[in-house]
């Protein structure tokens, strides 16, 4: 249950006029003598409206001991009480609300209107023009500022009253100012596409506080969207309209789908919905597919785009229109002590002639080698070109292989994060002949559309990837969808040639992929399977083989050079599990500097990863630093990424997670020198072929599976890829 403190506000210690943090000292009305300081004073910390010396608040919230500062008080909600005494007038009004007013000046004021002083301030303000002594553009001030500060402290009481929090509202406040009120009073549930943080779970439980019905009409169409929204997590650009309106009618919890149906015919009408009819080969009527803009706009922008690349033509198949392929491989492949295999040449040759060509391939087949020699094609005929990945971690590595700068989509094409756009677009287009964008099977839908908009009709595209592997966390389903087409050259190649007679990583990932039961004797030096059913006894081998086996055998460093991957976050065997139990036995020193957030602790040292894009700080989705130091004073921590130290304020640790484990999908496009993994029939959600695959390939030294082999067989065997509902091939093919 959460607990209450009352007090007047003694000191200011720190307070953050960008997101509201604040730590203050409070005279309590209560005594605390476990909590209370020298001079009886109490420490509250927490986001909450910019209080002021003097004035009384409420705090609800709960006790915390802070490591380095004892015991504080952390408030969710912190409600200004107006002072009451003469002298708490006095204190509040010369604690800064208007420059120029000091306690002469506020003693001046309180000894004319006396105890009534904030009343009449609230209502009869030009009665401050009476004070002797006071000079009327100080007055003049007094009275603007206390209209503001009144403003925004009524709309902070006003919506910790429906049960917002003093973060929220801050974000809240920012976003709408005085209209805050009129804005949700109308229909709270635009706050869950204005104002960061809050989603339709957020907004829907604000409505219920403010009492409005669960068929009420803002609610319904806020539904709508919230459910292409959730789909579109799962990776869909679009519902079937019948689909929409059940998982709508779900997720809102009602019956009656006739008013839901005409919610959506009047999100259609006004545009705020699109509706197009979708043709399927195998079904004998269209498919009314039912789109958020965003996605509707991406999709025909993009193969609008893709059809004007793949037919038009360039400078380097100008250039190349005449060449005797045999001998101009050949003489590549000399000049560069390379040997390339005939598929591997049929794709270079396809990059070079085909305005839009795909490379794909499993792990050992030689995409790296044949990007090189493509490289040094481009080098020798003076083409300007550029390497670009979804990711940081993957353009690093991509870098890393070929030897040329590579970069991430983002910041290839400019991101501007305070604009919302980018540097390059259909009217700055990028002046390069070749782009080659590397793990395009992490390429969502937004992202590709606006990597579209920025090449030139003549720059060729290449996408290279392992289609094989899970698509992208974002909408959509673009390598694959762009490979069906027929639309691009494609080469998919197969023939392995990284590969040790002792090394299964390779081999098992292949028969996976092709659907054979992977080697598990155990006789190899870098894939090995211990069979363990029990979900807490997995976790417990997991833990020492992390702990102490594999780095004892192998001399790897427990924290950085091994990645637990986990199938599912639930469960004894899941991640957030193995996150807490592996941050124990790795960072488990209690005398590291900490901070406490909700149920989660962070310490010095710990292994931490970014889970959502922030282009301010240049740290992106999947991102994994080391916590270097926390400062408990100015409320920070320092993360160390990619030798980079980046700054976070404890208000900005929501977006940080454990990542001693991860899941899967968190770890596309990276690379470990280990990788554990638990697998259990107890994930059978997420027991398939891709998934496993996935997490196999990540590994360079060494694969550890932990669990049964029916819970292996059953991945190995389930080749159904979740079905994506995506329009980009069937307007490609149309």
């Amino acid at each position: 249950m959460p607990e209450e403190i009352a007090g007047a506000i003694e000191r200011i210690t720190y307070y953050n006029d960008e997101n509201g943090y604040s730590v203050v000292k409070i005279m309590p009305e209560k005594r605390y003598p476990r909590a209370q300081a020298r001079d009886g004073t109490v420490t509250v910390v927490g986001t909450m409206p910019l209080l002021n010396e003097g004035e009384d608040a409420q705090f609800i919230g709960e006790w915390v001991n802070d490591s380095r500062y004892g015991r504080q008080f952390r408030a969710e909600q912190a409600i200004p009480i107006a002072p009451q005494t003469t002298k708490g007038i006095i204190s509040y009004l010369s604690s800064g609300i208007v420059k120029g007013i000091g306690p002469r000046t506020a003693e001046k004021i309180v000894n004319h209107l006396g105890e009534k002083t904030i009343a009449i301030l609230d209502s009869q303000p030009e009665r401050i023009h009476d004070v002797p002594g006071l000079k009327p553009k100080l007055a003049e001030n007094l009275i603007e500022a206390w209209a503001k500060n009144r403003v925004m402290r009524n709309i902070f009481i006003y919506l910790q009253g429906l049960g917002i929090s003093a973060k929220i509202a801050q974000r809240i406040w920012d976003e709408y100012r005085e209209n805050t009120q009129r804005i949700i009073e109308n229909n709270p549930y635009q706050l869950a596409q204005d104002v960061f943080l809050i989603g339709f779970r957020k907004a829907d439980q604000i409505a219920k506080n403010m009492g409005l019905r669960s068929d009420d009409m803002h609610r319904l169409r806020a539904g709508l969207h919230y459910a292409l929204e959730e789909l579109s997590r799962e990776g869909h650009t679009y519902a079937p309209r019948e689909q929409l309106l059940e998982t709508a009618a779900n997720l809102l919890g009602i019956d009656d789908l006739s008013t839901l149906n005409v919610a959506l015919k009047g999100q259609l009408s006004a545009g705020k919905l699109v509706e197009d009819d979708l043709y399927d080969p195998r079904q004998p009527e269209p498919t009314p597919a039912i789109y958020l803009p965003r996605f509707h706009r991406a999709e025909t922008g993009a193969a609008q785009l893709l059809r004007g690349i793949a037919g038009s033509s360039s400078l380097i198949m100008r250039d190349h229109r005449n060449s005797n392929w045999t001998g101009y491989l050949g003489g590549l492949s000399a000049r560069n002590n390379v040997s390339l295999s005939l598929q591997q040449q049929s794709a270079v040759r396809a990059a070079l002639t085909s305005k839009l060509s795909v490379l794909t391939g499993g792990p050992g087949t030689g995409k790296t080698t044949t990007l090189q020699m493509l490289i040094n094609a481009l080098r020798e005929g003076d083409y300007q070109f550029r390497l670009a990945s979804p990711t940081g971690r993957a353009a690093k590595r991509l870098g890393e292989a070929t030897g040329v700068e590579a970069s991430t989509i983002h910041r290839l094409l400019g991101f501007a994060p305070g604009e919302g756009g980018f540097e390059h677009d259909e009217d700055n287009p990028l002046p390069v002949d070749m782009v080659v964008v590397d793990e395009a099977s992490m390429l969502d839908l937004w992202l590709f559309h606006n990597l579209l908009k920025a090449l030139q009709p003549t720059t060729h595209l290449l996408l290279v990837g392992d289609v094989d592997q899970l698509p992208s966390v974002g909408a959509g389903n673009v390598l694959r969808d762009v490979i069906e087409s027929d639309i691009a050259s494609v080469t998919r190649l197969n023939q392995i040639f990284r590969q040790d007679d002792a090394s299964h990583i390779v081999s098992n990932a292949h028969r996976i992929n092709q659907g054979e039961k992977p080697n598990t004797d155990n006789k190899s030096s870098d894939f090995f399977f211990f069979e363990v059913s029990n979900p807490e006894a997995v976790a417990d081998h997991i833990v020492e083989i992390v702990k102490t086996k594999v780095p004892s055998r192998w001399g790897v460093d427990p924290v950085q050079d091994i990645q637990v991957i986990a199938p599912m976050y639930r469960g004894a065997a899941g991640v957030n599990n193995l996150n807490e139990r592996l941050q124990a036995e790795l960072n488990g020193d209690a005398r590291q500097a900490q901070i406490k957030l909700r149920n989660r602790v962070f310490r010095v040292g710990d292994k931490v990863m970014q889970t959502r894009n922030n282009y301010d700080k240049e740290v992106f989705n999947g991102d994994i630093g080391f916590i270097d130091s926390i400062d408990d004073f100015d409320n920070e921590l320092e993360i160390v990424m990619d030798g980079g130290y980046v700054g976070y304020d404890f208000s900005e640790m929501d977006d940080l997670m454990l990542a001693y484990c991860i899941s899967t999908h968190r770890s596309q496009g990276s690379e470990y020198p280990v990788v554990v993994m638990p697998i259990l029939t107890q994930h059978y959600m997420m027991l398939q072929r891709n998934l496993l695959y996935t997490a196999i390939t990540r590994a360079k030294r060494l694969v550890v599976l932990v669990g049964t082999r029916q819970a292996l067989y059953i991945a190995v065997n389930n080749n159904k890829v979740a079905e994506r509902h995506s329009g980009l091939l069937h307007r490609l093919r149309v």
